[in-house]
């Protein structure tokens, strides 16, 4: 058994804002595994500037992988605690070498059945007219579920979008999420909360940031508004550390990112703690290319959540790798009819 991998720069179709800048670029690695004539791929979407493992190491550690791939599978996933995008690209990759069908991941009826998985459409930040534009392209698409990124513009601005937004659409017609990545202060976040309450949102994600325990079980306990942790879970990577977290802050719905936390094992594990305190959650990607996308869905539609999850971020780049998979009314599907571009592959393999 062999294992390489291969840096991928993806190219955004249009620049993507968030609170902590806009993207023009991602950057991937792909994980090859050769068995006996047969290959599997995992996808290492470390996410700069986010992810626990963005450090200057991080290729040194992937062709340290490489060179230790004979290792038993669990005793290298062990080893790579401090680089979950590694970890899920070696969990990944292992799974498409066995599986003997190099997409086939996961068993579920997402890729037997076809079934549909429900996603949310997601708004990048940026001006209101673009803001605008954004969620009309989400409604007419047939979304029923819409997440704002909210907290770099003017907060009266994404008011005024929220407003427009629930004049036209009652609770019942558009699911609204909203976003801030860390972007609101202490100080501010109870308030905003408050404002932002008004227009019958489903739920905020991180409204402060991170490793803020006691503030953030404050504003679970007294918001108006349910909160979603979603980078607070980011470098979590001990049993009892994410069960006292979980405990302290008291959360009324975790994000799970595979790809930040340590692939599919670590969601396993934060999914039975949140359950066990009767927490809601969902899963997310974290802007992989269809290699990681496709991996994440199949592992998503076994756990059956029918609360829409955020797996809509395939039709993002100019240079994604092409794939059966297609978001249509507002979801997720595998189109066996549809092939993937095996030119294309190895050419970025």
């Amino acid at each position: 058994m062999k294992a390489t991998f291969k840096k991928y720069t993806l190219n955004f179709k249009r620049p993507a804002g968030t609170s902590r800048g806009t993207l023009k670029t991602k950057e991937t690695w792909f994980l090859k595994i050769e068995k006996d004539g047969n290959w599997g791929i995992g996808e290492c979407g470390m996410f700069k500037g986010l992810s626990f493992d963005d450090v200057p190491e991080f290729e040194e550690k992937l062709q340290w992988t490489c060179d230790n791939i004979t290792l038993p599978e669990e005793v290298l996933y062990d080893s790579l605690s401090n680089f979950p995008a590694i970890q899920i690209g070696v969990e990944t990759a292992f799974k498409s070498l066995d599986s003997n069908n190099l997409f086939h991941i996961f068993p579920s009826n997402f890729y037997e059945n076809e079934t549909p998985i429900s996603i949310n459409g997601l708004v990048w930040m940026g001006d209101k007219a673009f803001m605008k534009s954004q969620i009309s392209e989400k409604l007419s698409a047939g979304f029923k579920c819409i997440k704002m990124k909210i907290g770099a513009i003017d907060f009266s601005t994404e008011i005024d979008l929220l407003k427009s937004i629930r004049q036209e659409f009652s609770p019942l017609d558009i699911e609204l999420r909203v976003d801030a990545n860390g972007a609101f202060s202490t100080s501010e976040a109870l308030e905003k909360l408050k404002i932002l309450s008004d227009y019958q949102l489903h739920s905020i994600e991180q409204p402060i940031k991170q490793g803020q325990w006691q503030e953030m079980a404050q504003l679970c306990e007294i918001s108006p508004l349910p909160i979603a942790l979603d980078e607070e879970l980011i470098g979590v990577t001990i049993s009892e550390v994410k069960e006292k977290l979980l405990r302290t802050i008291k959360p009324q719905y975790i994000i799970l990112k595979p790809t930040l936390l340590g692939g599919f094992k670590a969601c396993d594990q934060w999914i039975s703690l949140a359950e066990e305190q009767q927490m809601g959650w969902w899963i997310t990607s974290a802007l992989e290319s269809n290699i990681g996308l496709n991996a994440i869905a199949q592992y998503t539609a076994t756990k059956q959540n029918r609360l829409p999850q955020g797996l809509g971020t395939g039709g993002l780049y100019t240079n994604n790798i092409p794939a059966p998979l297609q978001v249509i009314d507002g979801t997720l599907q595998y189109n066996k009819k549809r092939k993937w571009d095996e030119s294309v592959l190895n050419k970025v393999l």
